[in-house]
């Protein structure tokens, strides 16, 4: 067998293949996206055929870190129940046994940027769901905590989160931390993203419906987010933690958001904006007046550009991360931040498509925030490239039509 599919999850494993569930932990299980939340038990390597990279699933998976390749339907046939396969998540390969596993390349020194070859900085932050992904993201050499997911942070029956769960779950993740900074995303629900302990909101539908902030003057969401205020001015003072409001669209949404987060959480914190849309991105200048800090979240802010909802696995293709026009918007918006660029965090998983990194280093992008996972390859990316031959590269990239 050689099949070569699209790498997603680092790592190798060999074992029999398994369609939907594995019978032992030594087993490859091959699945379809929509089975991702079904996964149980942990198989020793993953083959997901026709997943969409940039949906919430699969991000899920990420953190997972079981070694992932994925391919389209037409491979699928070919993934026959009990074959014994060779899987390499960092080369998107499936062969038969026998193969040599690839080396992944050791973890950087955690709470340090990565060097380029020519000495510039660059921060390869982490974004983790929990406490437990703080620990991987140390091992792994993150140099910061650069997004916690706060929204999946929630009580194992279901129940709805008070202050006194979220201060637990705060105060755990800055224990694993041991020290490096922590950037907390406040709660950030989306249609394909909501908790047990949410009911029906009207006007959630789709993926521009109401989410992220849009949702904190709406109960439950509004009680829970209090909750997560009120959990952090217990852990008061808070020097190494900055708090980033999810989807914000308008400065003035993000003033009156601030002023809410300043007078729950009341102690002096660092307050920025997650910018996931064209207006956000391209704000970015002018947001510097009162953002301490702005994400740009990748994945979104592809679906507004290419219109094309990033959980359906049919639009994967058009969501294209090597379009031109999506580095040239992303050149605008480094030229919009200008002196401001060493504060924006580039989120989501387009740097660790291969070869994108390199272009965005080269459009001027000086901090990551990835799953932990990915720290070590993209660690080795930055340390053998140039900044003059990214620059060059991306001006070309720029320069494309196709």
């Amino acid at each position: 067998m050689n099949i070569q599919g699209a790498p997603f999850v680092p790592g190798s494993a060999q074992g029999p293949l398994r369609w939907g569930r594995a019978l032992d932990p030594g087993d490859i299980v091959v699945l379809r996206q929509r089975d991702i939340h079904a996964l149980h038990p942990r198989p020793a390597g993953l083959v997901v055929v026709e997943g969409a990279p940039l949906s919430h699933p699969m991000i899920r998976l990420l953190a997972l870190g079981i070694p992932a390749v994925l391919v389209d339907a037409g491979a699928a046939p070919l993934l026959r129940e009990g074959e014994e396969v060779f899987i390499d998540g960092t080369r998107g390969m499936i062969q038969s046994p026998g193969v040599e596993a690839m080396p992944l390349p050791k973890p950087p020194p955690p709470g340090r940027p990565v060097l380029t070859r020519d000495g510039a900085a660059v921060a390869l932050r982490a974004s983790v769901p929990d406490a437990r992904g703080v620990a991987r993201a140390v091992a792994q050499g993150a140099s910061a905590i650069g997004l916690v997911r706060s929204e999946y942070l929630s009580p194992e029956d279901g129940r709805m989160p008070d202050a006194d769960f979220f201060e637990g779950a705060f105060r755990a993740l800055l224990r694993e931390a041991r020290g490096l900074p922590v950037t907390i995303r406040l709660l950030d629900i989306a249609p394909d993203k909501r908790p047990p302990w949410l009911g029906e909101i009207p006007g959630m539908e789709g993926p521009l419906g109401r989410q992220g902030a849009r949702l904190y003057d709406v109960e439950p969401v509004r009680s829970v987010f209090h909750a997560q205020l009120e959990a952090l001015s217990r852990l008061a003072p808070l020097p190494s933690v900055s708090l980033l409001i999810p989807y914000v669209v308008r400065l003035r949404e993000f003033r009156r958001w601030r002023e809410v987060v300043e007078k729950g959480v009341g102690t002096a914190v660092s307050v920025g904006t997650m910018a996931e849309t064209p207006v956000a991105v391209l704000e970015m200048g002018n947001g510097f007046r009162w953002a301490d800090l702005v994400a740009i979240g990748c994945n979104d802010l592809m679906q507004c550009l290419f219109a094309a909802d990033r959980d359906i696995p049919e639009l994967k293709e058009v969501l294209d991360p090597y379009a031109p026009p999506l580095f040239r918007f992303l050149r605008q918006a480094a030229e919009e931040a200008g002196e401001h660029l060493a504060q924006v965090q580039v989120c989501g998983l387009l740097p660790q498509v291969q070869g994108v990194l390199p272009v965005l280093l080269g459009l001027g992008y000086r901090a990551f925030s990835v799953d932990p996972v990915l720290i070590p390859i993209l660690a080795d990316i930055v340390s053998g490239t140039s900044l003059e031959e990214a620059g060059e590269l991306a001006s070309k990239v720029c320069r494309c039509l196709e």
